[in-house]
């Protein structure tokens, strides 16, 4: 039976209905997008945006009229391809898991559309990608970026025996924010490492929320999620979670010597994080 938010052609739930990816694509090359997430862009999006932040953020510190174009040009690409490989990653680790959950048991590898081989083969394709926009950096830049590898590796065994495995999905989801600077500088400042820590912060309170689709699944299979840890408490957890996130990101942009603009920003985020606190309902898995 199909997912609800699924395509005829066997897309899982949380794709975007009639994506291209179903419209167009082939049959041969269909699982492949699926397993980029290319059906489902809010992954890429939410790895670009702190690498898109701290661009912006180093050219106010730097005094430049605008962000460097060519990075942030070179951040889509690497956000995409990278996201693509680590969700490949993931679905391979967690074919098993996947297999026994509602939203997922459609991914490709448990329902037998890619073979692990091929799956393996296509996220060492997909970070190559990667490993070809790293290179466009400088040396310290390249090197931070090797760095988020090992987090991106052990992620997927995280919700195995850790309480709140979104602790840890979210340092992979908010380097961008000090490659982003890096990139400019050839090194890191405080203001960068707050906007990190804004931005984990961020992680863990989205991907919570996210989580909450799949709690009574996870729970039957023994799957550890921070959804599962806050249950009941999960909006106050909210509350205090992203308050650190604009407390970390209004430092940054402070140490960055940000003006009346970055802050209209920073009030804007926390007025949209606020309203998703208010809205979120998470018995209802819609």
């Amino acid at each position: 039976m199909v997912q609800s938010g699924g395509s005829e052609q066997g897309g899982v739930a949380d794709a975007v209905p009639g994506h291209w990816v179903d419209r167009a694509a082939s049959a041969s090359l269909r699982p492949f997008l699926r397993l980029a997430r290319l059906d489902r862009p809010i992954g890429w999006w939410l790895l670009m945006w702190p690498c898109w932040w701290a661009t912006a953020l180093v050219a106010v510190a730097a005094g430049l009229p605008y962000p460097n174009p060519w990075h942030l040009f070179l951040f889509f690409v690497g956000a995409v391809a990278m996201r693509g490989a680590g969700s490949t990653w993931n679905d391979v680790i967690d074919r098993k898991i996947d297999a026994g959950v509602a939203r997922t048991r459609n991914r490709p590898i448990p329902a037998g559309e890619v073979s692990v081989k091929a799956a393996l083969a296509f996220a060492v394709l997909q970070s190559l990608v990667g490993l070809a926009v790293v290179l466009q950096f400088n040396l310290f830049t390249i090197i931070l970026s090797f760095a988020s590898l090992l987090i991106v590796a052990i992620y997927p065994f995280m919700k195995r025996f850790f309480a709140l495995p979104q602790t840890v999905f979210a340092l992979t989801f908010a380097w961008g924010a000090l490659v982003g600077w890096s990139a400019t500088t050839g090194a890191l400042a405080l203001a960068p490492v707050m906007l990190y820590a804004g931005a984990w912060f961020w992680g863990l309170g989205y991907d919570t929320i996210y989580g909450h689709q799949d709690k009574a699944d996870d729970a039957i299979i023994g799957v550890k999620s921070s959804s599962l840890f806050f249950a009941e408490n999960t909006k106050p957890a909210l509350a205090g979670i992203f308050g650190a996130t604009i407390v970390c990101v209004g430092a940054a942009a402070w140490l960055a010597g940000g003006g009346v603009l970055s802050f209209l920003g920073v009030a804007a985020f926390a007025a949209h994080l606020s309203w998703q606190i208010v809205r979120v309902d998470p018995d209802d898995p819609a």
